[in-house]
């Protein structure tokens, strides 16, 4: 790291820290700038480049991660959340956790009471699949050694939702992915929660075609965040949908392959069966 990238990385740093002590003062781009006697707009730009997200949006994530830890609490309202975090109203911290979770504050708080997820074990080439969906689509999608570890792993993402051991259409077309057959695939479902930036994230997995990999900083400049190939890992590795949202066709740039939350060797053996398909697919007819 040269004197230049320590100088930005510094800022970074100090900038994060006046974030989190100083949240509930709601600052703006200005303020915290200012606290790193930096532009705004050159304070902008390097923030941008080394979090992979704005310092509003920073803002924005450690705000409702406070919020969250409000909510809670035994008998904590949703104006209580609003009021603690430093918020205006009700009225932001329900925009809030619209665009980042995906949900109402109150939904949060039941932890996904009215949620109803239908879930199955399957077997695949790879090793055994957790599946659950929701009405809406595939919501998680996990390989496992034990299935009840798998299972308490999958209550952990939605603490109050209500489980049902179904295998249903969505999950049926999910894992017919991993059959070997000609016939044309239906559209997959996805029912996904996650912040703006892993949602870029993922939708730029989805892009990278079977039988083709990519890496951590290529994926970072195709969603306009060049210096940002940490932050698209760490977005990665919080994939939800294995297999799905195509994770393991992202290796380093040295071409080594690691990484994978489900293990290196699964990750390898993925990779090696899609090219194998894609080559069968696309080998010249014999005449």
């Amino acid at each position: 790291m040269n004197t230049q990238e320590n100088i930005n990385f510094n800022k970074v740093a100090a900038a994060i820290e006046y974030i989190r002590t100083h949240f509930r003062e709601q600052p703006g781009l200005e303020a915290i700038a200012k606290a790193t006697h930096t532009s705004p707009y050159h304070f902008q730009r390097i923030f941008t480049d080394w979090a992979g997200t704005s310092p509003k949006k920073f803002l924005q994530y450690i705000s409702i991660e406070h919020a969250k830890e409000v909510l809670k609490t035994n008998h904590a309202s949703v104006a209580d959340a609003a009021f603690d975090t430093g918020l205006s109203g009700t009225s932001r911290l329900h925009d809030l956790f619209i665009n980042i979770e995906g949900m109402t504050p109150a939904e949060y708080r039941n932890g996904g009471k009215n949620l109803s997820i239908n879930y199955s074990f399957a077997e695949s080439l790879f090793g055994n699949l957790l599946v659950a969906s929701t009405s809406k689509g595939i919501c998680y999608m996990a390989f496992y050694k034990d299935e009840e570890i798998a299972l308490q792993e999958l209550r952990q993402k939605f603490p109050n939702a209500r489980f049902q051991q179904r295998l249903d259409l969505l999950q049926q077309n999910a894992l017919f992915i991993f059959q070997n057959s000609k016939e044309p695939l239906q559209q997959i479902k996805l029912h996904l929660k996650g912040t703006d930036f892993q949602l870029k994230v993922w939708e730029s997995l989805l892009k990278i075609p079977m039988g083709q990999l990519t890496t951590y900083g290529h994926l970072a400049a195709q969603i306009g965040r060049p210096a940002a190939s940490r932050a698209v890992g760490t977005a990665i590795g919080s994939n939800p949908v294995a297999y799905l949202i195509p994770c393991h066709r992202v290796i380093q740039s040295t071409g080594k392959i690691s990484g994978y939350m489900w293990g290196t060797t699964r990750k390898m053996a993925i990779i090696g069966w899609e090219q194998a398909q894609n080559a069968v697919i696309t080998q010249e007819p014999v005449i």
